[in-house]
């Protein structure tokens, strides 16, 4: 396993020389299967693709697929039209690896949290698979923020010259906090933020904390060994980073319990922390989720961060293609 520093300054300079490794793909296909909407992953991927020299499939299984079976055993004489053991099989047949974002249904945690599309699908498949986003995970979005963080790290001079993020040098206080919205969201950003930045703290990286309501606190899965706090100010004082995201209720899954207090993060907010850059995953409701002013200020990243996508997929596509040569 690659150490999480060495895979983002890897896609740091994939960023720097980003058709390096264009034989690499020569004659190989991706497939991108989505069964949910996407702007970031989709075009980011494509694009991380075509720095490689592959060839891109994209399927709307929503829109161009048949309606898909998922159960085994049943007779088909329902409104699926195709079982997904066909379907993946075949798809496996034209590509060589295949990426596939599916959202969880938010109705049942035990099937959701199981991953049993995402497993089956890649079972059947028979190639290697790139989560796009699953029911309880978004690791290419997790990727990007640690390496949108080094990247400013670097910037603003905090590394010192051959150190790792963190290592001899100041380590960034990185706070991901829960946001208002009006819809049902998954968990799966927040968790694959935790469980990223839960890893790269372990490595002496980065010094990491969770900002939530009561009731929204995220499954211990991701979160053991993690501080949470049920109060903004408090976690993010002192931030050099903050990550912001809504999430529905893991432990009344699916639900969104009452909440006290302003979670809505303003300019106000950050005059307790250290002048904290912000990253959010997009796409963002702006005076519901963030506040505008904040968007529009020198302390978003958020148009770098969905910038750095590419090199994010680009860096997980270059290491399954050096395993397929």
């Amino acid at each position: 396993m690659i150490p999480l520093d060495e895979l983002v300054s890897e896609a740091l300079h994939l960023k720097s020389s980003p058709f390096q490794d264009r034989d690499l793909g020569e004659f190989k296909t991706l497939g991108l299967i989505f069964l949910n909407p996407s702007l970031r992953t989709r075009m980011s991927t494509q694009k991380a693709a075509a720095n490689l020299g592959m060839h891109v499939m994209v399927l709307n299984m929503d829109k161009d697929g048949w309606a898909l079976e998922t159960r085994d055993g049943i007779v088909m004489d329902g409104s699926t039209v195709e079982h997904m053991r066909e379907a993946a099989a075949v798809m496996g047949e034209y590509c060589d690896i295949l990426g596939l974002r599916s959202f969880p249904g938010l109705k049942d945690r035990d099937e959701d949290y199981s991953e049993s599309f995402y497993r089956k699908f890649a079972e059947y498949a028979g190639v290697p698979m790139v989560n796009l986003e699953s029911a309880t995970r978004h690791p290419l979005q997790s990727l990007t923020d640690l390496i949108t963080i080094k990247e400013h790290w670097q910037e603003i001079g905090k590394l010192k010259a051959g150190f790792a993020l963190g290592k001899n040098s100041p380590k960034p206080k990185v706070v991901l906090t829960w946001a208002p919205h009006i819809k049902v969201l998954p968990q799966a950003v927040p968790n694959s933020f935790a469980e990223w930045m839960r890893e790269a703290q372990r490595q002496g990286l980065v010094d990491f904390s969770i900002a939530n309501p009561a009731g929204y606190d995220l499954s211990t899965e991701f979160t053991d060994e993690i501080e949470v706090f049920h109060d903004l100010e408090t976690a993010i004082a002192g931030a050099d980073f903050i990550s912001v995201k809504n999430w529905s209720s893991f432990e009344n899954y699916g639900a969104m319990p009452p909440v006290d207090g302003n979670w809505l993060l303003d300019q106000q907010h950050l005059a307790s922390t250290n002048d904290a850059k912000i990253l959010h995953c997009l796409p963002v409701r702006r005076d519901l989720e963030l506040s505008s002013s904040i968007l529009e200020s020198a302390n978003s990243l958020v148009i770098r961060e969905a910038s750095n996508r590419v090199w994010a997929a680009q860096v997980v596509l270059k290491h399954i293609l050096q395993q397929l040569s």
